[in-house]
């Protein structure tokens, strides 16, 4: 085969190519960069004022800092992967993001309702798994809409090939 056959075969086809510019345009990429400096620049945040505090916290508090820090740092990691792609990523991205958001979200209600039914009272239990479920369905759409624009992707990405064939 030629190297021009084979440069055929892989190119993107032009249809696709329009619609993943998007995914690599400098407003993306600058999106990217500000998710990862918020994740780092909340983590380093918490981690220096659990570092400075001149007592020990409570075993929970130190918990609850640890896995602040832990969601400040999967966001910065994520953004870094995606800064580090030099090619579209066919909405992959937005399906890893969709499930941080989902896994935090889950952790921090849980930790929420606990909290509120060990020290709150019934209404403020309530409102607390009231607000859990809101923003874990919300989470929860999110996925399922990023996953659908995934196959969406993939779907138009292997029909063009096939027409290009």
């Amino acid at each position: 085969m030629s190297e021009q056959n084979r440069a055929a075969q892989r190119a993107v086809p032009e249809q696709l190519e329009r619609v993943l510019a998007t995914e690599v345009s400098l407003r993306s990429r600058l999106r990217h960069v500000a998710v990862g400096l918020a994740g780092g620049c909340g983590a380093a945040m918490i981690a220096v004022l659990w570092a400075t505090e001149p007592h020990a916290p409570p075993p929970h508090t130190q918990a609850v800092f640890g896995g602040l820090i832990a969601i400040g740092l999967a966001w910065a990691v994520f953004a870094g992967w995606v800064l580090s792609r030099r090619r579209p990523l066919f909405a992959r991205d937005r399906v890893l993001s969709a499930r941080i958001a989902l896994a935090a979200t889950v952790v921090t209600a849980l930790a929420g309702v606990a909290l509120a039914a060990v020290r709150g009272s019934t209404a403020d239990l309530v409102a607390t798994a009231t607000g859990g479920v809101v923003f874990t369905a919300a989470a929860m759409l999110t996925l399922v809409r990023a996953r659908h624009h995934r196959r969406e992707l993939l779907r138009l990405r292997d029909a063009l090939r096939q027409d290009a064939s």
